[in-house]
């Protein structure tokens, strides 16, 4: 019996909400409590628990999408996309992404040069598979290689899927072109 009382107190409760909701008479029913200072230390507060440069990200992404839905030469669009974003980093960081799209250029011609939340990235069939994700993007110590789940770098029951680079060697780039052609082989 108790199962049912519980049921049709819920969908009391429901249909309340759904009334005042429609006669605009909407009232905040969440609990709200204070936050520990480890659970916000680093972050600046906003209302969804995003730092600043998450919620540029989620803009960017959604400027990406709007772009990629939109008419025209999409290709096009999103690789002017990729070499402005490329323009806008810092001399370090700028030479970073230019050299790995030069790898990419001369070990995966086929991937597509894009953004990806706003970073440099490379897609194939319009899904990413690897991205470089600057330093400066989140105040980062060092830039990082990631790999999304359309790269074929499996190697057993556990792989990597992300390196941080922070200034790369000649032996380094060319781990990351093995990397790429793994990747996309």
């Amino acid at each position: 019996m108790a199962p049912a009382k519980k049921s049709a107190a819920t969908s009391t409760s429901a249909a309340k909400k759904s009334a005042a909701k429609k006669s605009g008479a909407a009232k905040a029913t969440t609990k709200t409590t204070a936050k520990t200072p480890a659970k916000t230390a680093g972050r600046k507060s906003s209302s969804v628990g995003l730092t600043a440069e998450e919620r540029a990200a989620m803009k960017e992404y959604a400027a990406e999408r709007k772009r990629a839905s939109g008419g025209g030469d999409k290709k096009a669009a999103e690789r002017q996309a990729l070499f402005d974003k490329i323009a806008e980093l810092a001399p370090d960081e700028r030479a970073l992404a230019e050299r790995l799209h030069a790898i990419v250029t001369e070990v995966a011609p086929d991937l597509d040069p894009r953004t990806w939340y706003g970073m440099p990235a490379y897609a194939r069939d319009g899904k990413v598979v690897f991205f470089l994700q600057p330093a400066s993007k989140f105040g980062a110590r060092y830039a990082t290689l990631g790999f999304n789940d359309a790269a074929r770098l499996d190697d057993g029951a556990m792989w990597p899927t992300a390196y941080a680079l922070t200034e790369p060697t000649e032996k380094d780039f060319d781990r990351i072109a093995e990397l790429i052609t793994r990747a996309v082989g």
